[in-house]
């Protein structure tokens, strides 16, 4: 791809990222975090700027200076607006940031856009480390070229967070393998959500759950539109949650949602969503507390994130912290991962090489991040070989690491494309006109195609 290419791709992929960028809550604003402390900057006065989507890198840069004394400044940027702020930056030859990262989304983009530095040339040798990693995030962080690029200190399979002390009111039991077969696929999960409500429950926050586990192929393939039967299918089952009365009808990433992890919530109906009155759709928990005073209310049944949704879940459930399982869903799935590379234009490539080391293939650092997070999988091999055994409290004593290294195996990174972000927000604003009556199914799916066709001239659109 050219760089006019590129840089008119990613200003797309700009307007529509998602809040939920490898498992940052979504309520940050663009900040910088000097993690200077008394005197541990002083060694020689190296310095480190990290440019990142989420908060984890705050931590692993404070970490990572205590240890050896280089000043990290770790800039926090909002999903929405990191695109934009790393092309402009780097198009316009700023030597800093040091370190930039990316989501699997955009990472196509940026490789082809020349932003992060090449890991396989030398001094760096990424491919020496190549089977010390999960094998589908070492792909990630490649090139189309094969050419190592970025790595994550995560891996992201998809998964479904139930409430233990539910499924054994309503199911009989808690065991995360019973539990992962009322999920086995979207008719068993309609049958799951009626059972759920007859007994006073909701079986998910948002119609939405399943995203993460929806699709059977890429949205382009050579080129072409592909809109598989998976999507129609998902389709479906969120037009049959919504219009069965079977959610909280809390939009993902909203006030309420969170609200969901730790107790009950209002149920915002399809009748009060569709009202004139806008006063229940704020963020700011304490005037929605006052717009939905006097509401029905319910508990929320479970939510569909993937492996670091612990980080979510942590900050989050309250006190239902350790009333929580994981279980399988209908199908293998993954999104997000924070995938940390060498700014191409930085000055200082030689200590932001030791902060990736740092941060993805030290053993030390794994172990201080599985306690530090609460949970969340690392991507390093002997990590994960070490703690396989690890019971976690919070999640009834389950091994997740064993759990989510299982899960991790049907990962098929090749439906990852350039364009899903975008295409993924189009399909499902055909999904919200249906459901909420405002289109039939054939006029939101041919509006669909209009705006791909719009979008994205270079995509063929076969219409149907």
């Amino acid at each position: 791809m050219n760089w006019k290419k590129a840089v008119s791709v990613l200003l797309v992929s700009a307007m529509t990222l998602s809040m939920a960028a490898c498992g940052n809550n979504g309520t940050n604003t663009d900040s910088a975090v000097d993690s200077t402390e008394s005197g541990s900057a002083a060694a020689g006065g190296e310095k480190l700027v990290v440019w990142t989507l989420s908060n984890d890198l705050i931590d692993f840069g404070e970490r990572f200076q205590e240890q050896t004394g280089v000043q990290v400044e770790t800039v926090v940027i909002e999903p929405a607006n990191y695109p934009t702020k790393v092309q402009t930056a780097l198009l316009g030859g700023e030597t800093e940031p040091d370190i930039i990262v990316g989501e699997p989304k955009m990472l196509e983009d940026f490789y082809d856009a020349g932003f992060f530095e090449d890991l396989n040339q030398a001094p760096y040798n990424a491919q020496d480390y190549a089977d010390q990693i999960v094998d589908y995030v070492w792909e990630v962080g490649q090139d189309s070229e094969g050419i190592q690029r970025a790595i994550s200190y995560q891996i992201t399979p998809a998964g479904i967070y139930y409430r233990r002390d539910i499924a054994k009111e309503v199911f009989g039991t808690d065991d995360p393998d019973e539990i992962g077969q009322l999920f086995k696929d979207y008719p068993t999960i309609l049958q799951t959500a009626q059972t759920l409500k007859d007994a006073g429950y909701r079986i998910f926050s948002s119609d939405a759950e399943m995203n993460v586990f929806s699709g059977d192929s890429a949205w382009v393939v050579d080129g072409v539109l592909n809109v598989d039967q998976a999507r129609y299918d998902f389709m479906d089952l969120c037009v049959d949650l919504y219009q069965g009365d079977l959610t909280a009808y809390a939009s993902q990433w909203s006030t309420p949602w969170y609200q969901a992890m730790a107790g009950e919530v209002p149920i915002l109906t399809a009748d009060i969503q569709s009202s004139a009155d806008d006063s229940v759709n704020v963020w700011d928990a304490t005037e929605f507390a006052e717009a939905t005073e006097g509401m029905e209310k319910t508990t929320v049944f479970a939510f569909g994130l993937p492996a670091w949704g612990v980080l979510t879940m942590r900050d989050n459930v309250g006190e239902t912290s350790g009333l929580w399982g994981v279980c399988s869903g209908p199908s293998s799935g993954f999104d997000g991962g924070t995938y940390i590379g060498i700014s191409s234009q930085s000055e200082r490539k030689d200590v932001a090489w030791e902060f990736v080391k740092f941060c993805t293939l030290n053993e030390d650092t794994a172990d201080w991040w599985i306690e530090f997070s609460q949970g969340d999988t690392v991507s390093l091999k002997s990590a994960l070989e070490k703690h396989k055994d690890d019971e976690n409290p919070i999640y009834g004593g389950e091994k997740l690491y064993e759990f989510w290294l299982k899960q991790a195996e049907g990962i098929d990174t090749s439906k990852v494309t350039r364009y899903d972000q975008g295409i993924g927000d189009a399909w499902g604003n055909a999904i919200s006109a249906v459901k909420i009556g405002e289109k039939t199914k054939e006029e939101a799916v041919s509006e669909f195609y209009d705006v791909i066709e719009s979008t994205y001239p270079e995509i063929t659109v076969n219409r149907e």
